[in-house]
């Protein structure tokens, strides 16, 4: 006796919170993509210098390139975005990223490789831009400070490709080492490309409200107007270009100052680089339960005067433990600096306001290493490191300044991310 069949249960629309993971998850591996193929390029610029037999000033020429049209890029991003929509502009970035990251060590003369690097700058840039707009959007939709988690991922993501990096330098010619990220690159964007334009994001309800329509993919139209420049913008792009500054001239000088200042070996100066990234992405990582615990106020100014006290530490003292330790506690209190500027930037004005902050962060991150170097110049190395702990220190007064800043003057709505989330 034959039993009567059963039709297929239709399947089951996805909740919103697992739209929300999903959308987390694809754009937190876009944040890594960054930082990992930037992070092997970077580190194979020696060769690509020997290769195309470039002097410093020319080389340092064709990074500029690079860098002013990361710039330049930035800008524009930002406008494209609410033209075309945050995901498309943060999918098509990534895959332009990754199809150009092996050229520099096909070219045999330093302009050439400034003409390349014109098309990985701007990738690069309009993947920042990209990325941090999205990452607004969900912070928006689900009333989370979830951008330090992001910025992890990119810290994570840096660490990732210059390991793999430092392995294959030693087996791999630069042209093959970076031709075998394109695929990787490639097929990540792919894969959180499908995610990313094809889950809406549910939209946050006011309390009684009726039900919005989930968000797709579309043109960013909010605060269509923000492309002038409007003043809260401005303090958080400026927030953001005061930790930008400082994680530079961390970068830079550093492994410099333990190695001449401290007679530290090769090792050991790595060692206090690899400190300060550490620290960076643990403090990212612990960064939106420390916003939804503390506030975003008491976090930034906190971790601005910790980081800010313990860089003098680190600059002045000759006990190589007590560097490592100014060095870690900088590192963590820094933190969040930047991702929280990054987010209070969005939210007051949309992708042109991320487009302002990402483009003061960079201008940062360009002025730091010859600033300092200018000071060392004429006061020493150790006396010029106090310069990060004044701006970190100044990167805190801002946030506790603008601390009311972007917070919306209606109180029956749901709140905003830019609202303390443990208000006094």
């Amino acid at each position: 006796m034959n039993k009567p069949s059963v039709a297929p249960s239709p399947p089951t629309a996805p909740t919103p919170e697992q739209q929300f993971l999903r959308l987390r998850i694809a754009l937190t591996l876009f944040f890594a993509l960054g930082g990992f193929l930037f992070a092997g390029w970077a580190i194979r610029i020696p060769a690509i210098k020997e290769q195309t037999h470039a002097s410093p000033a020319s080389l340092g020429l064709a990074l500029f390139c690079m860098t002013a049209a990361a710039v330049v890029s930035m800008l524009v991003t930002g406008r494209l975005c609410r033209r075309f929509g945050s995901r498309r502009m943060t999918v098509t970035a990534a895959a332009l990223l990754s199809a150009t990251v092996f050229l520099s060590p096909l070219t045999h003369s330093a302009p050439t490789l400034g003409l390349v690097l014109i098309v990985f700058g701007a990738a690069y840039g309009g993947i920042d831009v990209a990325g941090n707009s999205v990452a607004v959007e969900l912070i928006q939709a689900t009333d989370r400070p979830l951008m330090p988690g992001f910025h992890a991922a990119n810290s994570l993501g840096s660490l990732a490709g210059a390991g793999l990096g430092g392995l294959l330098a030693t087996s791999l010619t630069p042209t093959r080492h970076l031709l075998l990220l394109v695929p990787v690159g490639l097929a990540a964007t792919a894969l959180g490309g499908r995610v990313l334009l094809s889950t809406p994001t549910p939209a946050r309800r006011a309390a009684g409200a009726a039900p919005a329509t989930d968000r797709q993919d579309r043109p960013d139209t909010a605060g269509r107007g923000s492309a002038r420049v409007r003043p809260d913008v401005l303090v958080f792009g400026v927030l953001g270009l005061c930790a930008a500054y400082s994680q530079g001239a961390l970068d830079t000088w550093v492994p410099l100052h333990i190695s001449d200042d401290l007679d530290g070996g090769p090792g050991v100066a790595a060692a206090g680089y690899a400190t300060v990234t550490l620290m960076l992405a643990l403090g990212r990582l612990l960064g939106t339960r420390l916003l939804e615990r503390l506030g975003q106020t008491a976090v930034v100014t906190a971790g601005g005067l910790a980081a800010g006290a313990a860089m003098v530490v680190a600059a002045l003292s000759t006990q190589p433990w007590l560097v490592f330790a100014g060095l870690a506690v900088t590192g963590l209190g820094l933190a969040n600096i930047f991702p929280v500027a990054m987010a209070r930037a969005g939210a007051a004005g949309g992708p042109d306001g991320v487009a302002l902050a990402s483009t003061l962060g960079y201008s940062g991150i360009l002025v730091a290493p010859p600033s300092i170097g200018f000071l060392a110049q004429g006061l020493g190395l150790p006396v010029a490191l106090n310069a990060i702990a004044v701006m970190i220190v100044a990167s805190g007064v801002i946030a506790y300044a603008a601390r009311n800043r972007g917070v919306p003057a209606a109180r029956g709505t749901a709140r905003t991310p830019v609202e303390e989330n443990n208000p006094a």
